[in-house]
């Protein structure tokens, strides 16, 4: 049984890594952790405990810091080095929240510490081609160290139900959760629940972050709007099956067009037609393909989503048949056993896989 090592101060808990670490197991991989205490000397340590020589080095998500330490160890054991960013640091500060120019020389660094950084990995995972693309044109990364890696639902978790039953007499729900961060574009939310003018609607924003007092003082006088607080995240399944219709990401940033979010992956496995920006990051059957449980909008367009939304209201046969697709749709493309076998591919590359 090959050992994959998973290096870093990383969250075992986190969505991203929980699935490819059972991933990793079905695919007759150990997966053993080491938690350094610094970073940045992580290979020192290592060489103190005398860990033993695994098949391969895994640095996960947001762990970009771990990095250079975990490639010198793999370099003296010789054994290759995967890395799985999933964001990338110069992205998030420069594209993403504007914090920094991209022409000032602090910019100029970060791309420089990100890019030499990538370098050193052997296998560069991706959550979504736009990403890859991203990796390979802005930090260099060569397209044959590059594996795309969906990264899907918990499929135990987040399982497909039936719509709630439609009461003529009750309004449909309209579920938004997140973090309430620009990139997720909240504020088109609520705007779009002003625009509205079709059959009673619940448009509920789930979820604290940076956005959400801006949320709720636009939504002021709007009886339609809710907000509602973090749920512990096993209890999300039960609060996606409850609503109608789920609400994606509407914001303008380019990173916004290179994810698919959390939400959408779990809202499509639990038969739910999503709501949401039009984006590269998606595969191009759902792009081009007509019912197949995501209806586009326009980034940033409020008064598109509140239209795309009146349409799924008025229609609830058509709406039915949305989270069918959705559910079906969430079985091809990423299945944990889609995902599973873009990850064996991925791996090939380097070793033969189980």
């Amino acid at each position: 049984m090959p050992t994959a090592l998973w290096w870093g101060r990383f969250d075992p808990n986190y969505s991203r890594n929980r699935i490819l670490r059972k991933l990793l197991a079905e695919l007759g991989w150990r997966v053993v952790d080491f938690h350094p205490r610094l970073g940045a000397l992580g290979d020192r340590e290592a060489r103190l405990y005398g860990l033993r020589k695994p098949d391969l080095v895994w640095v996960p998500c947001f762990r970009q810091r771990d990095l250079a330490a975990a490639h010198r160890w793999a370099r003296r054991q010789g054994v290759p080095l995967v890395f799985d960013p999933l964001i990338s640091a110069y992205d998030k500060q420069v594209d993403e929240r504007g914090k920094l120019d991209a022409n000032s020389p602090k910019a100029g660094r970060l791309l420089a510490w990100e890019q030499q950084l990538f370098a050193r990995a052997d296998l560069v995972l991706a959550d979504t081609p736009a990403h890859a693309d991203y990796f390979a044109q802005t930090l260099g990364v060569p397209r044959e160290r590059l594996a795309v890696v969906y990264v899907g639902a918990e499929t135990a978790l987040f399982t497909p139900a039936p719509l709630p039953g439609i009461n003529h007499d009750e309004p449909l729900e309209a579920l938004f959760y997140g973090s309430f961060i620009p990139l997720q574009g909240p504020r088109v939310v609520v705007e779009a629940a002003r625009l509205y003018k079709g059959p009673p609607i619940r448009w509920v924003l789930l979820g604290h972050g940076p956005l959400r007092p801006d949320c709720e003082a636009a939504a002021r006088g709007l009886d339609d709007v809710y907000f509602e607080d973090w749920l512990p995240y096993d209890q999300v399944p039960a609060r996606v099956r409850h609503a109608h219709i789920l609400l994606g990401v509407f914001g303008t940033t380019p990173k916004a067009g290179r994810v698919i979010p959390n939400k959408v992956y779990q809202a499509l496995a639990c038969g739910r037609p999503v709501v949401t920006r039009r984006a590269p990051a998606y595969p191009e059957a759902l792009l081009e393909g007509a019912d197949m449980g995501l209806v586009w909008t326009e980034a940033g367009n409020a008064r598109d989503l509140a239209d795309r939304v009146e349409t799924l209201a008025r229609d609830p046969v058509q709406l039915a048949r949305l989270g069918e697709a959705a559910a079906a749709a969430s079985q091809r493309h990423f299945s944990e056993a889609a995902v599973r076998e873009q990850l064996r591919i991925a791996l090939r590359s380097l070793l033969p896989t189980p």
